[in-house]
């Protein structure tokens, strides 16, 4: 059995336990109410979740997605507010987020800046502009449409999710159905040998942010006609559920290893993992510190792997 086969068992596994685990603490665990909730919450993770394995596969990181998200989530409803338009108002917060990536991907692919300095700078930079430009206020009383994303269901399954599932599937044929996916398998896994292979790893790397950038940016949208409102400080820690969700899937820090299916069992993880310690009724602190150790965790088990 692969090691690449092995790992996903043993996440469903993980998976299943914490199931079991949750349903004997709390009764309202295993509700339909409860599990579409879960689904409904982590659909921004999920998409965000795509983007950052693309990154991580580079051996690259991104941390200033959960402020992009805020940024991004403030321009759609005040564009949205000024012109009545909540199309309009999402296209701008879309097209935002992919200036970023393209910022991003700048500094990295041709300054060759250091990923996590790059986003860690992006991180307090969108903050900030979300708080100044919002005057530090939820910006809400937007009209239905800015809110239809986040509320609307086809066939009994919200829009959000669905949204979630094609973005997986989009991240999932790239990666392995495309020679883009190809080649950022291989810049992760040693870029100079892919450079020598006769791969654009500049280039590809550029895309692999702006693609990273779009898919925040659609995650912005969900986030904020979900709570209906563009809010300032929206998306804290974001970058922290995301990166957990694509480690714990496996997807390899170094680069080079890993993928969207994985991606999204390391996502359910993680929702489950939140959502079970609240109705639990552990303390926030605490759930902090079990996050930090399953990080801690998939990173150490990825280090015995290799």
């Amino acid at each position: 059995m692969s090691l690449k086969r092995f790992s996903g068992i043993a996440l469903l596994i993980a998976i299943l336990l914490e199931c079991i685990v949750f349903a004997s603490l709390s009764d309202s665990f295993l509700t339909t109410g409860n599990l579409v909730n879960i689904a409904v919450k982590n659909a921004d993770i999920a998409i965000l979740a795509v983007g950052m394995t693309l990154v991580i596969l580079t051996g690259g990181i991104d941390l200033g997605i959960g402020s992009v998200i805020a940024l991004c989530g403030i321009t759609a409803a005040l564009i949205t507010g000024v012109t009545g338009s909540a199309t309009i108002g999402f296209l701008a917060a879309v097209s935002l987020a992919t200036i970023f990536g393209v910022f991003n991907g700048t500094l990295v692919a041709f300054f060759k800046m250091p990923p996590f300095v790059v986003t860690l700078a992006v991180l307090t930079i969108a903050r900030g502009l979300a708080f100044i430009v919002s005057e530090g206020r939820s910006i809400g009383n937007l009209g239905t449409e800015f809110g239809a994303i986040g509320q609307a269901n086809f066939v009994g399954i919200p829009l959000t999710v669905m949204i979630a599932s094609l973005a997986l599937l989009v991240g999932w044929f790239i990666l392995n159905h495309t020679k883009f996916g190809r080649h950022v398998y291989a810049i992760g896994g040693n870029p100079d040998a892919a450079f020598l292979a006769g791969i654009n790893v500049k280039k590809n790397v550029l895309a692999v942010y702006v693609l990273n950038g779009l898919l925040t940016g659609i995650a912005a949208i969900v986030l904020a006609s979900r709570l209906g409102a563009g809010v300032p400080n929206s998306g804290e820690q974001y970058e922290l559920d995301v990166i957990a969700a694509v480690v714990v899937g496996g997807t390899s820090l170094t680069g080079g290893k890993g993928g969207v299916f994985q991606t999204l069992l390391g996502t359910i993880f993680i929702g489950i993992l939140n959502n079970g310690l609240n109705l639990a009724g552990i303390d926030p602190y605490l759930q902090k510190i079990a996050l930090g150790v399953v990080i801690l965790s998939a990173v150490l088990l990825d280090r015995f792997g290799k």
